[in-house]
């Protein structure tokens, strides 16, 4: 495993492929994982524009979308994006160490999560975020945790999360955990599925893991007193719903599967700009029980290209 380094953190210099992308993606949940949301920034370059999603779920509540699949790219070097009901800014406070991310925007919320698939119909809400990701570590002398892949342009880094939400006339203290990544590459949204998942056992283990369709095998992390571990053997099995949206399912990280419930989904809807093609992308917190007994709280993601 490699680790990234305080340069990392920049911006990059985009590559000649048509859907070459840099993205910075936040998510978070609070301790008894019954609210959270993410923030994803996706700039691409050579499309000449960028994606902002913005997404708050609650357990028995509506979910709440910010999407702008076409925000002007934010002039370098910062992360600042504004369009219209959109205003939102990305800054790395502290290389490695903390992150933090303001939101004013309007978002829609949904009867339902497959709604997003259905034209994003709903109330109109005005929506705030100010929050902090601060880097989660074992103790005080031990390197944050961080972890890059080795086969591709990306890391991952869990967090404390801290600040507030607010969703029309509600304020949302937020007290939690999530995790944070940056990467820059070639990303096909619609060639390739995968699974992504991150999240937190109460008993304060971190968890990642990533698999893609067509690779024998997946890979993510298990956090120790001495940092993050890698880990192999990743398998996923979505129980699928109503649109693809998952009403349960299993996520196998080596030699620990955690059987996942959700909470709350909020997915989104990929067009590609030239051809048409659809991805769905159903996006959700769930609570999660390990073969092991244990419990905690995760974000999980399954990207569906559609035929």
């Amino acid at each position: 495993m490699s680790v990234p380094t305080v340069a990392d953190e920049r911006r990059h210099e985009a590559g000649p492929e048509r859907l070459w992308n840099e993205s910075w993606y936040l998510d978070w949940f609070d301790t008894d994982g019954r609210t959270g949301g993410y923030v994803r920034l996706g700039v691409c370059p050579n499309l000449g524009h960028a994606w902002f999603w913005c997404a708050l779920v609650g357990q028995g509540e509506p979910p709440v979308l910010v999407v702008d699949q076409e925000t002007p790219i934010p002039a370098g070097p910062g992360l600042e994006v504004r369009s219209s009901g959109l205003w939102a800014d990305l800054i790395v406070e502290g290389p490695l160490e903390h992150f933090s991310v303001e939101v004013e925007a309007f978002g829609v919320a949904l009867d339902e999560p497959a709604d997003a698939y259905r034209g994003m119909r709903g109330e109109r809400l005005p929506v705030g975020v100010d929050l902090g990701w601060e880097t989660d570590g074992p103790s005080e002398g031990v390197e944050p945790w961080a972890f890059h892949y080795d086969f591709t342009t990306r890391y991952e880094i869990p967090c404390r999360v801290a600040g507030e939400v607010r969703i029309g006339d509600r304020r949302i203290t937020v007290d939690g955990w999530g995790q944070r990544d940056h990467s820059w590459a070639e990303r096909d949204w619609w060639a390739t599925g995968w699974t992504w998942f991150s999240g937190r056992l109460e008993d304060g283990e971190r968890f990642h893991a990533v698999a893609l369709e067509g690779r024998d095998e997946g890979i993510g992390y298990r956090s120790t007193p001495a940092g993050l571990v890698v880990e192999y053997g990743v398998s996923s099995t979505p129980e699928l719903g109503e649109m693809g949206i998952p009403v349960g399912g299993q996520v196998t990280l080596g030699g620990l599967s955690f059987d996942l419930d959700p909470v709350g989904w909020a997915p989104v809807l990929l067009v590609d700009p030239d051809d048409g093609r659809l991805s769905r992308f159903p996006r959700g917190l769930v609570a999660v029980t390990t073969s092991d007994g244990r419990q905690g709280h995760a974000w999980v993601e399954y990207n569906q290209p559609q035929a």
